[in-house]
């Protein structure tokens, strides 16, 4: 018996997956928790209603929508491919524009949250 799991029949051969690398891009439990932070504040302010998160071959993204049957009012997006370039982090605006990128998730998500800073007059 060549392989190692129970049951396989006799002069059977595992393969293993060329490359190593994951299937798919995803958020990590820290970032996830960031970006559903940040969103569970627009929707509190008023900003925003829906999410949708995609998760592909070379990026995952998550897209924030005041309504659900527009077009998303923010994207942030992370492609690890580009961390040693433009960084990883990318918020998209509603036309699409690139307002910020980055390695810093915290730094690219601030534009979004300067809308609910508050002016305080003591």
């Amino acid at each position: 018996m060549k392989s190692g799991i129970a049951g396989a029949k006799s002069g059977a051969t595992i393969i293993a997956f060329p490359g190593g690398k994951a299937s798919q891009v995803g958020f990590d439990r820290d970032e996830l928790q960031r970006i559903l932070n940040l969103y569970g504040r627009m929707v509190a302010a008023g900003y925003w209603r829906d999410y949708a998160i995609d998760f592909g071959k070379d990026n995952a993204s998550f897209c924030a929508f005041r309504r659900a049957a527009e077009r998303p009012q923010a994207r942030i997006e992370k492609r690890p491919e580009l961390r040693n370039r433009q960084g990883q982090w990318t918020l998209f605006g509603e036309a699409g524009q690139v307002l910020k990128r980055g390695n810093d998730l915290a730094a690219v998500l601030f534009p979004l949250e300067r809308r609910l800073l508050k002016v305080v007059e003591g």
